[in-house]
């Protein structure tokens, strides 16, 4: 099977160590400790799945791997080290290259926008994206029930807060329907809507939306372009960044074919600081990633985790990810120790050397590999000097980002927010329905009653003569109705009309 060159293993690094391309949708793991190299073994392998076709998807966390886009130079100060390198480990043909790049950002600024709506990111991911609580998460599960129901798309931010106010009007009859829906409760949520949005986060959710198709290109050639997200602001939010490769992730399960076990990838997922996906994650969410990761193989995805120590990924999803690259390890405390232990001894062992020291001592660029052979069975680990990369090492400046942006295929295609009709104009359309009819029922009932005021005046009399009774029963009746039409006259008057527009129109004012 043909495989990407990681980098030479075995005694004096001449033995070739490849990543198969038949068993890379098997998934994988980059762990390492700060600045040991785990970025650059990052760009090596979106370099060796580009060349083979296979699209990528990856985060520039640090800002430094824009660098894909252009060629390395024989002027870069490493040069001679790198080329040192390529001999060392028979690189023969390793050569300066750049490769096909697509930038994208959730706030536009370094890339071409990239949206989803509310609703395609689900109950579920809001709820964690937002750090609701479980009764919380159960309101918001009844406002996108009633969504679904009424037919109310909800697109962005402000629908689903339209939504929520919508639900509160009407929680006593959502109470009998589907359990207790607390004012307090959506007030908190609406609270964490309000910050999310001043997070930025109110760019994530939008039209147009990404297109799966954009992320799994390859351009003329037949290399598999790279999609770069611009993730060194998105950061400063770390539950947004992951609730957003989280949702990519889900909706690439949900919308790719089963393809079985291919030749090679269709995509390959690039899942940088692993580690803020799980932190403080519920175990339903655990669950799904779970699910997501044991399923997608089958439909041409390579998931890959990078974070700094193997712990940080769930037991079980470790245990799914076949193809390993480990960078050294710091053991300070009785932890550290415990995680070298527990991570050298998921490793096929090698008697060249003893895997727990070789993880504790190798240098920056080196690794301890293992890398599924055939039938899918884990190769015995191998001390791993990583090939350099033939793209430029380093961020490219901003005027060439923006070129690269500018000659992109989907140029303009994202640029233009739509704002089409969705919860948000629905709701406010009825909102101003109900205050006309308040307004034209207060208008009819003063009208009346300027022309009760006239008839008693005797300035006018166009009606019958009414003949005089004394019947008790009259009376009654009269009285009666004369209170009716009070409590009538005061809820159709200002008052009635005030009390509409505050429940049904307030949340509109100054829209």
């Amino acid at each position: 099977m043909a495989g990407i060159f990681v980098g030479g293993g075995g005694e004096g690094y001449s033995d070739r160590q490849e990543l198969t391309l038949g068993y890379a949708n098997r998934h994988g793991l980059i762990a390492g400790a700060t600045g040991t190299g785990k970025t650059v073994t990052l760009q090596i392998l979106a370099e060796g799945f580009s060349a083979a076709g296979v699209p990528v998807f990856l985060s520039d966390v640090k800002g430094d791997l824009s660098g894909i886009a252009k060629s390395g130079s024989a002027e870069f100060k490493l040069h001679d080290a790198f080329t040192t390198r390529a001999q060392k480990i028979g690189f023969d043909d390793y050569r300066y290259d750049a490769f096909p790049v697509t930038f994208w950002d959730l706030f536009g600024d370094q890339g071409h926008p990239v949206r989803t709506t509310v609703a395609e990111m689900g109950p579920l991911l809001i709820s964690r994206l937002l750090e609701l609580t479980e009764a919380q998460e159960g309101i918001l599960n009844i406002a996108f029930r009633v969504a679904d129901e009424q037919g109310l798309p909800v697109l962005d931010l402000k629908d689903l807060q339209a939504l929520l106010v919508w639900v509160g009007e009407n929680r006593e009859d959502l109470s009998l329907r589907y359990g207790n829906v607390s004012v307090a409760s959506i007030g908190a949520i609406q609270r964490r809507l309000l910050v999310l949005e001043n997070e930025g986060g109110a760019k994530l959710f939008g039209e147009p939306a990404l297109e799966l198709a954009d992320i799994m290109r390859t351009d003329v050639d037949g290399r598999g372009r790279i999609n770069i997200l611009a993730a060194d602001k998105l950061m400063a939010s770390p539950r947004l960044y992951a609730t957003f490769l989280l949702w990519l992730l889900s909706e690439l399960f949900e919308e790719l074919p089963e393809v079985g076990d291919p030749d090679k990838p269709k995509l390959v997922f690039f899942f940088d600081e692993a580690h803020l996906l799980f932190e403080d994650a519920p175990k339903a969410l655990v669950d799904k990633v779970e699910q997501v990761a044991r399923l997608i193989r089958s439909k041409g995805v390579g998931v890959y985790f990078i974070t700094q120590n193997p712990a940080d990924v769930p037991e079980d999803i470790l245990g799914q990810l076949g193809n390993r690259i480990q960078h050294a390890l710091r053991a300070f405390t009785a932890r550290d120790k415990k995680n070298l232990r527990a991570a050298a001894d998921t490793y096929r062992p090698n008697p060249r050397f003893d895997t727990e020291e070789a993880i504790r001592e190798v240098g920056v660029g080196e690794a301890v590999t293992s890398m599924l052979m055939k039938k899918g069975v884990p190769g015995i680990v191998e001390r791993t000097l990583i090939r350099p990369p033939s793209s430029q090492l380093g961020p490219i400046t901003k005027g060439e980002r923006a070129d690269v942006i500018a000659t992109s295929p989907i140029a303009g295609k994202y640029e233009a927010l739509k704002d089409r009709e969705s919860a948000y104009e629905v709701l406010k359309a009825r909102a101003d329905k109900a205050a006309a009819e308040a307004e034209a029922a207060e208008q009819k009932e003063e009208e009346q009653e300027a022309a009760m005021r006239e008839y008693n005046a005797g300035r006018r009399y166009s009606g019958s003569r009414v003949g005089r009774s004394t019947s008790r029963r009259t009376r009654q009746t009269t009285i009666g109705g004369a209170i009716g039409q009070a409590v009538i006259k005061e809820l159709k008057g200002t008052t009635g009309r005030r009390i509409v527009r505050g429940i049904l129109g307030g949340m509109f004012k100054g829209r």
